[in-house]
């Protein structure tokens, strides 16, 4: 049963995502003549994706003095709308991709808002992934303050430079972001709450050889203070439980990323990792007419200029494949 209230829509391309993977998509697929419906989100995160809590970008091409992860969302946008692209502000809360009873593809795909429901032949999801943060005094605060969780996005800024940086987990990215972070910081300490690190032999290895990183062992976050930035870490030793304060020009959570994918209902095939399983140099799902774009599948690069590529991908995919079933 629909409810009465429901807008219904129909259309040949719905994208899902609000980020650089979402609206280049969008705009491919508009100069594509797909006419393109986008659902940009609302209280699922920031529209706009995670550029929304990052301050100076200053590797995205074409901005040599940098810009400011919002405007540059917003030119997206705009640029978006300017193509008369149909965006709608509101969450999906799930999506119908396969008919219950058989199993195969439904078509058309239906995609349902909380206030309006679209038919769609083809879908691109770009719905991203969120950053994990510890919840601790100070890490709110100082977000984007000091406080990032992106080392290669945000190490480079001039805050950083030649401060004591503190770097929270123990896997491999939490390795190579310390690592990364050794060309700007002064030191850096991997904070670490155990007693092994949880990152590959030969990262581990690379990370204790490096002169310019000191692990705690056994160690774990308290507190972050600062006055207009971050200045110090409260650090427990987990053994023993005593408390330390250290200064510090930085704190980056390094304890991965949850791709946003709970909406999907368990219709798509996704790996071990949660992110959505595409076909290898390509924007395919397991489903057919549903393309996956940026952060949502890609958990290696992670960068804003990949996800937008990745859109640019998940479009010309889309187009393709409405071409060849004949619904252009």
């Amino acid at each position: 049963m629909h409810n009465k209230s429901l807008d219904m829509k129909r259309t040949k391309l719905v994208i899902i995502g609000s980020g650089p993977a979402a609206l280049t998509a969008a705009i491919y697929a508009a100069r594509a003549n797909l006419a393109p419906i986008v659902f940009e989100g609302f209280s699922s995160g920031p529209v706009g994706g995670q550029l929304m809590t990052t301050t100076e970008v200053e590797n995205f091409p074409g901005f040599p003095g940098g810009i400011k992860g919002p405007e540059l969302m917003e030119r997206m946008r705009k640029q978006a709308l300017d193509l008369k692209i149909e965006i709608l502000t509101e969450d999906v809360i799930a999506v119908e991709l396969i008919e219950e009873l058989s199993k195969k593809a439904k078509r058309p795909f239906i995609i349902k808002g909380r206030r309006t429901w679209v038919q769609a032949d083809a879908l691109i999801i770009a719905t991203g992934a969120t950053a994990r943060r510890l919840d601790v005094p100070g890490s709110e605060k100082f977000w984007q303050k000091g406080v990032t969780a992106c080392a290669v996005c945000d190490g480079a800024a001039p805050i950083f430079h030649n401060q004591d940086l503190y770097v929270i987990g123990g896997g491999d990215t939490a390795v190579e972001e310390a690592i990364f972070l050794t060309k700007y910081g002064k030191k850096v300490f991997l904070v670490h709450r155990r007693s092994v690190l949880k990152a590959s032999e030969i990262m581990t290895d690379r990370v204790k050889k490096h002169p310019k990183v000191e692990i705690l062992w056994n160690h774990e976050l308290v507190r972050i203070e600062g006055d207009t930035v971050v200045r110090k870490v409260v650090l427990k030793n987990v053994k023993t439980h005593q408390e330390s304060t250290f200064s510090a020009g930085g704190v980056f959570f390094a304890i991965g990323h949850d791709p946003n994918t709970k909406f999907l209902g368990e219709q798509l095939k996704l790996r071990g990792n949660n992110y959505i399983y595409v076909d290898q140099g390509s924007s395919r799902t397991n489903i057919e007419g549903v393309f996956a774009a940026g952060d949502v599948h890609d958990y290696i690069y992670r960068q804003a200029i990949t996800a937008a590529g990745y859109g640019c991908m998940a479009a010309m995919d889309a187009e393709k494949w409405l071409s060849e079933k004949g619904h252009l």
